[in-house]
């Protein structure tokens, strides 16, 4: 009864793991596949754009990708993207990992209740607030500037503050107590005790940082009129506009502009997951 036993749990162990490999494929295929026609689409002539029977162009078009490079000043748009992408990324780093500190780290009264009203922000659609902060910012005169899609970075973000919180909570308190003894005061605490331990959630936040702000449409679409000051988002939807005809070009643009999100990942997905996970997101 127990060989036979033993063989049933073998099997069914067998089963569930083909049935859990099996789903994440089917996922996977769901997922990569309008990654393959974009990339299919890139590399096409116009006249298959959309033939459905054509998924690997005969002959493929490599000069698409030099052809949508040219019709736009892509350089200048990389550049704007990435002064207000890396901008960002920095202040949201700095403004919600203090944040995040004086909640996991420092006693004060009504601690609790002010992380709770941090929290409760987060229900908060930003569709509500869209227009009044449209208001001041065009009242201070930064209509047509940076500053209104990099200056809210440095005030921090909730749901990045929470992330850090609870990877702070996971470091022991004894070592800020060590320090203090050593004569470190709390600023000092922050940037050479508890940021070095934490890495893998700032990772987990730039990246997530940086995928928001590269992909960002709304916001440079609200702020910015001058067509010189367009980030890359931008520029696909003009070129949308403007060559509404010529996907392929389209495609290849769109395939140039996903590329650092994708080698961003494949090189911090170490640190991205394990801050996740030690974060308390991870269901």
């Amino acid at each position: 009864m127990g060989v036979l036993r033993e063989r049933r749990m073998k099997k069914q162990k067998t089963f569930w793991k083909i049935a859990a490999y099996t789903s994440m494929i089917i996922g996977a295929g769901i997922v990569l596949t309008p990654v393959a026609w974009l990339i299919s689409t890139s590399l096409k002539d116009a006249s298959q754009v959309f033939d459905p029977a054509v998924w690997i162009p005969k002959p493929p078009r490599f000069d698409n990708y030099t052809k949508a490079l040219s019709v736009m000043p892509f350089a200048k748009y990389l550049i704007n993207t990435c002064v207000i992408t890396f901008s960002c990324m920095a202040l949201t780093i700095i403004s919600s990992s203090l944040a995040a500190f004086g909640f996991a780290r420092m006693r004060f009264p009504g601690r609790n209740i002010l992380f709770v009203i941090l929290l409760s922000t987060l229900m908060l659609p930003a569709q509500v607030t869209m227009i009044p902060i449209f208001k001041i910012w065009s009242g201070l005169g930064l209509y047509d500037t940076f500053v209104p899609l990099i200056a809210p970075s440095a005030f921090g973000s909730a749901f990045y503050i929470f992330l850090l919180r609870q990877y702070f909570l996971t470091i022991p308190k004894e070592m800020d107590e060590a320090a203090r003894i050593d004569g470190a005061g709390t600023f000092t605490i922050w940037r050479r005790i508890v940021m070095p331990q934490a890495k893998p959630a700032l990772a987990t936040i730039a990246v997530l940082s940086f995928m928001s702000h590269w992909n960002d449409f709304l916001s440079p679409l609200i702020y910015l009129s001058d067509p010189g000051k367009r980030t890359l988002a931008l520029a696909l939807w003009a070129f949308q506009g403007q060559y509404s005809t010529d996907w392929n070009l389209l495609m290849a643009a769109s395939t140039v502009v996903m590329l650092p999100l994708l080698l961003l990942f494949f090189f911090a997905q170490r640190y991205f997951v394990q801050g996740v996970a030690l974060s308390g997101l991870k269901s």
